[in-house]
């Protein structure tokens, strides 16, 4: 489950760790405090910012962004470099929070899974061609430039983002203009969801954040095409599965599930002894293909299971997700030192999931998000878009009305 807040990048940590004057600075535990951080601050963020206007609430997570890794670039000791870093993590789960239901208010009915996709499908280019130019660049001009290119982009992207997006008004604020205030505990389906996508995410970051020592071990061979593959995999998933998300999400979402304990049964057998590297690739590219594609479909079914708050739904899944790296990291690294090796881990993650299926099967039936992201009749879109797409578009034309002016 390949997700931002993990995407291997040049980071200036661990390059500011490696010059002299930083010796014995340098905390690794700093990056799962990062995931924390976000995991912690995401649902408050999402509650503060209820009533603002979707775009001023993208803006503002892409504006800390610019400006964190502008602190990254000017930083002169590793305190400065610390707040940059907490100022990124800050905003990061609001950021993922609100993406997706953007994106599903803009397309027609019946597009809600595809246009979760597309959002996710930049998360897979990053790990194919983002982290090698970043890496280049960082080991070609040093860290700073690879940190200045990417506040450069996050400038770009802000910017288009406040030309080209509409304001989309909030979809949780009632005729008295008041929050709504939405009883999570309460809806099942989301509930369920929710703590399947904890437990999930952490098994397969008990691996992930060791990825590079299970590829070693299971093929035998180098680890950058590997790893190359494993993101083409996920892109090559995610447009497959697109589709039929809108159509058939909950056939689609167990399709993933069966195939991520496949994958990770195929790695437990090959582990343990010599390397296979025909095996070891296939499950590789298997695992990476599953993974990659099921945090759209996972994010979709949140907003349809909350068509009443689906900002707030996406909010609570992302908090999840991101609980769920610092789990499954911190469980991985337990793990480690014992020398249990990817085939323990690979059967640990395939048993897992296997009863994530069948709990997963329960919630589809009980939920109301196993309609997904717009089925047929476009029930999904229906609910999980907020406001009616008529109104959106006028907001649309609004927006562009006021830019013209």
């Amino acid at each position: 489950m390949q997700h931002p807040s993990k995407t291997p990048h040049a980071d200036p940590f661990r390059a500011f760790a490696a010059q002299p004057e930083a010796a014995g600075l340098y905390d690794p535990e700093q990056e799962k405090d990062a995931c924390g951080l976000a995991a912690v601050a995401t649902l408050p963020l999402v509650r503060w910012t209820a009533r603002w206007p979707r775009r001023r609430a993208l803006l503002l997570t892409l504006v800390c962004l610019t400006v964190s890794q502008a602190l990254s670039v000017l930083a002169p000791n590793f305190a400065v470099l610390s707040v940059a870093r907490v100022l990124c993590a800050l905003t990061h789960g609001l950021m993922w929070s609100v993406l997706a239901p953007i994106a599903v208010r803009l397309v027609p009915p019946g597009h809600g899974g595809r246009a979760t996709t597309a959002v996710y499908a930049g998360t897979a280019l990053a790990l194919v061609a983002g982290n090698p130019m970043t890496a280049l660049l960082s080991q070609t001009w040093g860290w700073r430039t690879a940190a200045a290119a990417v506040m450069v982009a996050a400038a770009a992207v802000t910017l288009a983002a406040r030309l080209l997006l509409p304001v989309l008004p909030a979809t949780t604020t009632g005729p008295t203009g008041r929050v709504s205030r939405r009883r999570w505990h309460r809806n099942r389906a989301l509930a369920t969801l929710c703590g399947l996508t904890l437990v999930g995410v952490s098994a397969h970051f008990m691996s992930y954040t060791y990825i590079a020592v299970v590829i070693g071990e299971v093929t035998g061979t180098a680890t950058a095409p590997v790893l190359a593959g494993f993101g083409v995999a996920g892109l090559a998933a995610m447009a497959v599965f697109a589709r039929p998300l809108d159509r058939w999400p909950r056939p689609v979402l167990m399709t993933a599930l069966a195939g991520l304990v496949a994958a990770f049964a195929g790695l437990a057998f090959v582990a343990g002894g010599d390397p296979r590297p025909v095996l070891g690739v296939v499950g590789m590219l298997a695992w990476g293909a599953m993974s990659t594609a099921l945090p759209p479909m996972l994010q979709s079914a949140a907003i349809t299971s909350a068509p009443e708050d689906p900002d707030g739904a996406s909010g609570l899944y992302v908090a999840m997700f991101q609980a769920g790296i610092v789990t499954g990291a911190l469980a991985g690294g337990a793990r480690l030192p014992g020398g249990d090796g990817p085939g323990a881990s690979s059967r640990a993650r395939a048993a897992i999931f296997g009863g994530v299926i069948v709990h997963g099967r329960r919630g589809c039936r009980r939920g109301r998000w196993r309609h997904g992201g717009g089925g047929r009749g476009n029930r999904g879109h229906a609910t999980a878009a907020g406001p009616p797409a008529s109104r959106d578009r006028q907001a649309r034309a609004g927006s562009q009305q006021a830019a013209q002016a």
